[in-house]
């Protein structure tokens, strides 16, 4: 069973491994909440998973090390799985899915280990992992459903419990469920008084679901640029914790949690994965009432793959109303596309593209289109533009 002395022995396990993460004042992300970010991003191997498996290493028995550890994963736990291995002197053999990120594959070989790219998606690298315990007698180091796994994960509340005082809710991102189920044991065992508040991607809401039904349930498909915690099925320890400590467990779409990515690259000059921003989202879009409350979101992890990072960020713009597409229909005469500039200059706007074409069959055989991209400040501003133009006499489509 898991119990707070073992999230106490394993802070002290972690001690001088894992980085005492900052945490960060952010008065602008959540305005009438006191505001503050765990920045488990910034953790070595750049996520939080480092603590339950290393954790987990310590743990295991002589005739375990002499084994070796195999796990599974497309991203954090194979990292933090390949570090804990490496410092303790066990031997690990990572799964993954053929077609994981090559920067995933490589920083997982990075720190040591042996990784067998397994054809298929997730769920196939999993059997093979699976067969590879029962046929090699490796320990099998799950990601979330373990109670070693939790406990290692429980210790960021201990730290954050030293780094800030009456703290009224903490919030944390979920997929399987290890890192709520650790820090939510951990607060309400300790401070009982304090909120715990989960966040799952909506393209991907596995423990949500089980949680409001009562029951286990496994999803069909996930889809979201939360890669990190796109998990169908939530474990059965984790459910239970969930179920008796976590007080609410709200869902995000993608393009909110673009805008969390965005926000924190330009006001906390912080790179987060989109698991990694999932809590800020859910504080900058209302999911969870933190008015007049000190809050913490936790930031998971920084692993984002930097071949989506341009797209994310624009998902971002356009959703916090920095990027406004515009088609406004014209007359073909001297003086229109320069009005336009005009008024667009005025007030304040920055075009970045135009597409300008004669109009189509059916149009006024004098009409044309305008396409324009603009850089605005925010969608109040978005539509003093818009009202300018049209009160000019223009056209928006």
């Amino acid at each position: 069973m898991l119990t707070i002395d073992n999230v106490y022995s394993a802070s002290n396990a972690l001690k001088g491994v894992v980085r005492k993460t900052d945490l960060i004042y952010a008065p602008k992300l959540c305005p009438g909440a006191e505001l503050y970010l765990k920045t488990e991003n910034l953790q070595i191997t750049g996520s939080f998973k480092v603590r339950g498996a290393y954790y987990k290493m310590t743990r295991l028995s002589e005739e375990e090390r002499a084994k070796g550890v195999v796990a599974c994963s497309a991203g954090n736990h194979a990292q933090g799985v390949a570090l804990a291995a490496q410092k303790n002197g066990i031997k690990a053999v990572i799964c993954l899915p053929d077609g994981a990120p090559i920067s995933k594959v490589e920083a997982t070989k990075s720190y040591g280990a042996d990784v067998r790219l397994v054809e298929g998606v997730y769920d196939d690298a999993y059997n093979y992992a699976l067969r590879l315990r029962d046929e090699e007698g490796y320990t099998f180091v799950h990601p979330f459903n373990d109670e070693d796994v939790i406990a290692g994960q429980g210790t960021i509340a201990l730290e954050l419990f030293e780094q800030l005082q009456n703290i009224d809710a903490v919030v944390v991102p979920i997929g399987g469920g290890g890192l709520i189920s650790g820090i939510a044991y951990t607060v309400k065992t300790l401070f009982p008084k304090v909120k715990v508040y989960g966040v799952q991607a909506a393209g991907a809401p596995s423990m949500a679901n089980s949680v409001a039904h009562g029951e286990i349930e496994t999803l069909a498909s996930v889809s979201t640029i939360a890669d990190g915690i796109a998990v169908k099925t939530p474990g059965t320890l984790t459910y239970e914790l969930c179920q008796k400590y976590v007080d609410e467990i709200v869902t995000v779409t993608d393009d909110e949690i673009s805008a969390a990515i965005l926000a924190l690259m330009e006001q906390h000059k912080l790179v987060t994965e989109g698991a990694g921003a999932i809590s800020v989202a859910a504080a900058m879009f209302g999911k969870i009432n933190l008015q007049g409350k000190k809050a913490v979101c936790l930031l998971s992890g920084g692993n984002i793959d930097v071949t989506i990072l341009s797209r994310v960020i624009k998902r971002g713009l356009i959703m916090s109303g920095r990027n406004c597409q515009l088609t406004i229909e014209l007359m073909d005469k001297p003086g229109q596309l320069k009005n336009v500039s005009r008024i667009i200059a005025d007030l304040g706007g920055n075009v970045t593209s135009v597409h300008h074409e004669r109009a189509n069959e059916g149009s006024d055989v004098n009409g044309c289109y305008l396409r324009i991209v603009l850089e605005t400040r925010n969608f109040a501003h978005m539509e003093e533009i818009k009202k300018g133009l049209t009160d000019f006499g223009f056209k928006l489509l």
